[in-house]
């Protein structure tokens, strides 16, 4: 089993690579304790999806803690390398978005894989869940995603951007994008689509790119990568995971299975989420869920 981490954003709204600020006793990035869980659940690769400037700072730090802890595989995300003909303009910085990501990644995988974000701590049970579906999933055009309580997946410090789910039976029906806000005690969720706010309940499901994937999505993501290259507005858009698993659930390529955990999101969206994060994170150590040093 493979773990995918997507490392190829800018960081924006933190103020900078989020992904290499220290947050651990001995100068751990959160990637480390994702990696870290990974390995504890029983992931034996890690394919790093990064921008190829910033190559050199993610060998020198997280690839040498842990390159003698599990296999790993660097692929670079670019707005240059595209399988068309198509012409970005020289104002955008930002990749083509998480599908992108992925499709990057074909030639280093031939095995099941999940995918994660770079500057989100997902806890080790998601890791857990995951683990154990692709162990006993015989149907390779069925993924997965681990579904988060929302509740348990934001910040007080501002909105987050979150997948709102609609669920059946542990079965994805679809993925709504939306800008996630508690306002007045309430959680109200404002679709990136346009369509009308609503308020939702503590406990409803919501994706953080958390995808249990097989390598026949890549003949998937080709094609509508290709589409998106000449549909799209290349100086804004993205293809998202999201959008690319919940259009191939609506035509019955696949079906997704959502995965219950208990896990709790943490994340540095902001940069008053960092010393909120470290306190956290801290407890978990005092509580030994994870070791002081990591990888000694």
């Amino acid at each position: 089993m493979t773990l995918v981490i997507l490392a190829g954003g800018m960081g924006s709204r933190f103020g900078g690579l989020k992904q290499v600020t220290p947050v651990g006793p001995n100068g751990e990035f959160i990637i480390d304790y994702s990696i870290y869980d990974a390995i504890k659940a029983g992931f034996s690769k890690v394919v790093f999806c990064i921008k190829e400037e910033n190559y050199e700072l993610f060998r020198s730090t997280i690839g040498k803690r842990v390159e003698g802890k599990i296999d790993v595989e660097y692929v670079f995300q670019s707005n240059d390398d595209l399988p068309i003909d198509v012409k970005i303009p020289e104002s955008r910085v930002k990749p083509l978005g998480t599908g992108q990501a992925i499709l990057c990644c074909k030639d280093v995988i031939n095995e099941p894989f999940i995918v994660i974000n770079a500057d989100d701590f997902y806890g080790y049970d998601a890791f857990r869940v995951a683990s154990e579906y692709i162990k006993n999933n015989t149907d390779k055009y069925k993924y997965a995603l681990v579904g988060y309580n929302i509740v348990n997946t934001l910040t007080d410090n501002g909105s987050v951007k979150r997948g709102m789910c609609a669920v059946n039976d542990h079965t994805l029906l679809r993925l709504v994008e939306s800008k996630v806000e508690k306002i007045n005690g309430e959680i109200v969720c404002e679709p990136l689509d346009g369509s009308e706010k609503f308020i939702a309940n503590p406990y409803d499901y919501v994706s953080m790119n958390m995808f249990v994937f097989y390598p026949n999505i890549f003949n998937y993501m080709e094609k509508d990568f290709i589409n998106f290259l000449k549909t799209a507005d290349l100086t804004k858009d993205e293809l998202y995971i999201s959008s690319f698993v919940f259009e191939h659930i609506t035509s019955g390529d696949i079906t997704c299975e959502v995965l219950d955990t208990n896990a709790v999101w943490k994340g540095i969206t902001y940069q008053e989420d960092l010393q909120e994060f470290i306190n956290y994170l801290n407890d978990e150590i005092e509580r030994g869920v994870y070791p002081v040093d990591l990888y000694r």
